[in-house]
């Protein structure tokens, strides 16, 4: 994993709703953006769980999907070239020699800022781990939650586990380069798209792959190298699966993650901040939308725009400090709509 050191103006963790909205108040204001989110889409939670879920509350848009949300955000950030860094987990928070703030990612990108601004929704979304004791010392080398390379899995015998469209999406994906491969799913009810499901039977009737109706509950190998998984079927026996490695896809959940050892002021799990630029307990570190509490919060797409605009008026001056701060209006401001591309 190697290492490389990108210099910006702000750091945004999560590139929800509520990140996007604030590259786009940053952009006005002359500042620089790189996002990080663990996700391997652009989003956050309007992008994973519901972006097709109506909604009714973006002032002046009566109505709109998730994703359709997330989709004009983005192109009203388009015109300040926002960089991203998906498929990367925020890990380390501390200061760097000449004062700025760095970030160091999973996938060993450090970025350094004199602003950060978390904006991380209710925390990160991380998998569920399969929930067995023998599980952690074959993490990382023949199970995994995600799938990085897809060559990776070229030659293997492999076992896909869940029902959704992560399990379906990589089971159709992989089934041309594994030497074998079988899906196991606790029932024979899927939840991922129509077609996927349609197409992974058809597999299944041709002999192409196997599928296995019941719940992983033994793992077989040693020194991290998977030699067999046993299934436990609905009728209660057992059935060895010979592999050497196994895609558990179980679903994603909410942590706080690493942030929690950065030292920021916490309560009830959320990050503290004040209410005049939702600043916290560290200098030039902010938090927005979801993750920040303060008196009379509210957890609203369109509170955490509010707290994104005065947090960039903020953040500027820890970039800027030698420049004047100078409010303008992008109905009036030439310069402003110069920069939107409108003139």
């Amino acid at each position: 994993m190697s290492e490389r050191t990108i210099r910006t103006d702000l750091v945004i963790i999560g590139a929800g709703p509520v990140g996007l909205f604030a590259v786009f108040e940053a952009g006005l204001l002359g500042l620089r953006c790189h996002l990080v989110d663990n996700l391997d889409k652009i989003g956050g939670q309007c992008a994973e769980l519901y972006p097709d879920k109506p909604i009714y509350d973006i002032p002046a848009v009566p109505r709109c999907t998730g994703q359709e949300l997330i989709d004009r955000l983005l192109e009203q950030c388009r015109p300040f070239e926002p960089q991203f860094h998906l498929r990367e987990q925020a890990e380390r928070l501390e200061r760097a020699e000449d004062g700025l703030w760095r970030i160091t990612t999973s996938a060993g990108t450090r970025l350094e800022a004199p602003a950060v601004a978390i904006a991380a929704g209710a925390g990160s979304f991380v998998p569920r781990r399969l929930p067995l004791p023998a599980a952690e010392q074959f993490e990382g080398r023949s199970l995994f939650y995600a799938v990085r390379e897809s060559e990776a899995f070229r030659g293997r015998r492999l076992v896909v586990a869940g029902g959704g469209d992560s399990a379906l999406d990589w089971v159709l994906a992989l089934q041309p380069i594994a030497a074998t491969i079988a899906l196991v799913h606790r029932r024979d009810e899927f939840r991922a798209a129509p077609d996927s499901v349609e197409r992974m039977r058809r597999l299944a009737a041709t002999g192409a792959l196997r599928l296995v109706i019941g719940q992983i509950s033994a793992l077989e190998g040693q020194g991290g190298e998977l030699e067999a998984v046993r299934v436990k079927l609905q009728d209660g026996r057992e059935e060895r699966l010979v592999c050497d490695r196994l895609l558990a896809f179980y679903g994603l959940k909410m942590e706080l993650g690493p942030l929690a050892q950065w030292g920021l002021a916490l309560e009830k799990g959320l990050v503290k901040v004040d209410t005049e630029a939702f600043e916290t307990n560290l200098p030039g570190v902010f938090a927005i939308g979801d993750i920040c509490t303060y008196p009379g919060k509210l957890k609203l797409i369109l509170s955490g725009f509010h707290e994104a605009a005065l947090m960039c008026q903020k953040a500027f001056r820890y970039c800027r400090p030698e420049e004047r701060l100078v409010f303008r209006y992008t109905t009036s401001s030439t310069d402003l709509q110069k920069k939107l591309g409108v003139l």
